[in-house]
């Protein structure tokens, strides 16, 4: 259950995060060419709040691991250089009260995040500062207050403002992703549902992996996933509430229902429906169960997704003779085919933003994770491989996840599938740890909104 997490504002010029008067900027749109020098100093705290905590959280030092987390955090993101902590003059206490700034130029350090963790009536009390090093100024402070087990929650939280206030844009850390668990062989994979932090911890597995389970996807309003289940080799599309586990099929199609997504409201599902050998676009009302036919023609329809302001729908078709990228209105109207280069274009899904379509594309026997414009203008090529694809977008729009198979050896040893991730610059691509082999994964919206 996720557990609320209160905010407290400790300074009052600490909102005064007017971009245009930093002395500090991070240009998001070049990837990691030039990391910002970060110094995240140790989160102290006094020797009771310590060693009630340990006891509690049966952890050494609560402070000094969320303060890893916001390190591992930025550091992942390719924008940021966390400095080594070994290589600081200051004493954590002292540089949250008053930084010596000198001492943290001498190391190139150009920003600093200091803080303060106690344990006040069995809450975990957090603060947070952060500082202009070039300035010589705070230019951030926040206080969090919650349940001590909501400790590495706070630790993303923090990550996030730090970063909105570094770059501009709302951060993606406080979020969790959902996809395929598989193991065992290839031929006989066992595939669960799977949930984690967008860091690789907590992870819980949903399901118990006695049907083989498809293309999970969050709700964007709460807790809830739509997916794609074999119950007794029947495929039909549940949805999970996550809280409370609680699972049911979304109406009872004569054919085969798959590829489910959420439309931006929450309200609704959007998939394919397969019958006679034929599949189209329909909707379905959660709240009434009103079906609607969105697509009606002699072709493959499948993998819809919605603009984020629910006005219109992007899916691909075959209509054409080869699989291509369509966008048109969410009542199936004004069809228009988006998606003109060489090779074959799936899975399209539209950016948080509403300015890309994110898809996969196979050309000469590789597969590509691409962007292009919502009008199929200024298609760029992300990243390529042997297999990969099923993009979903962080809830900022500045990062895809996605997933990669390897290839068998000749005796067909050797498969994998992991996820990886990669920025809208091209840069910054990395492996996204889990425990398993991983598949189909889907990006939540920010939990702390």
């Amino acid at each position: 259950m996720i557990k609320s997490i209160k905010f407290f504002i400790i300074i009052s010029i600490c909102l005064l995060s007017v971009k245009a008067n930093a002395v500090i900027e991070v240009d998001i749109t070049r990837g990691n060419l030039n990391p910002l020098p970060i110094a995240v100093s140790p989160i102290f705290s006094d020797k009771a709040s310590k060693d009630a905590l340990k006891k509690e959280l049966k952890i050494e030092d609560v402070g000094s691991e969320i303060s890893l987390i916001v390190e591992n955090n930025l550091m992942r993101t390719g924008l940021f250089n966390p400095l080594e902590r070994g290589a600081f003059l200051q004493k954590p206490d002292v540089a949250h009260l008053k930084p010596r700034f000198e001492d943290w130029s001498l190391i190139k350090a150009q920003a600093l995040i200091t803080g303060k963790v106690t344990l006040e009536d069995d809450s975990l009390r957090v603060e947070f500062r952060l500082w202009d090093v070039l300035a010589a100024r705070e230019i951030l402070a926040l206080a969090f207050t919650t349940v001590p087990s909501n400790w590495r929650r706070v630790g993303h939280i923090i990550t996030d403002k730090v970063y909105e206030r570094l770059t501009g844009e709302k951060g993606y850390f406080d979020t969790r992703i959902i996809y395929v668990s598989e193991e065992g062989p290839k031929i006989k994979r066992i595939k669960k549902l799977a949930i984690m932090d967008q860091d690789g911890f907590n992870t819980k597995y949903l399901t118990l992996g006695n049907e083989l389970v498809l293309t999970p996807r969050f709700n964007p309003t709460n807790q809830m996933v739509t997916y794609l289940s074999y119950f007794r080799n029947l495929p039909r599309v549940y949805l999970l509430d996550i809280e409370t586990g609680i699972q049911e099929v979304v109406g009872d199609f004569p054919g085969m229902t798959f590829a489910p997504r959420f439309s931006p409201d929450g309200k609704k599902i959007i998939m394919s429906f397969a019958k006679d050998g034929n599949s189209d676009i329909y909707t379905m009302d959660l709240e009434n169960r009103i079906v609607e036919k969105i697509t009606n023609h002699p072709s493959i329809d499948t993998s819809p997704s919605y603009s984020p302001d629910g006005k219109y729908i992007t899916f691909n078709s075959d209509r054409s003779g080869y699989q291509q990228i369509y966008v048109m209105k969410s009542d199936g109207t004004n069809v228009k085919r988006i998606s003109f280069g060489n090779g074959l274009y799936g899975t399209p899904v539209w950016s948080p933003r509403g300015d890309l379509i994110a898809f996969t594309k196979l050309h000469k026997g590789k597969f590509y994770i691409g962007v292009m414009r919502t009008d199929g203008k200024g298609e760029r090529l992300l990243t390529e491989n042997y297999y990969q694809e099923a993009p979903s977008w962080s809830p900022n729009g500045r990062v895809l996840i996605f997933y990669r198979e390897t290839k068998t050896d000749s005796k067909g040893e050797g498969f994998s599938a992991k996820l990886w991730s990669i920025d809208l610059t091209g840069y910054n691509e990395r492996l996204v740890e889990t425990e398993t082999d991983a598949s189909d994964p889907s990006w939540s919206s920010l939990l702390s909104n």
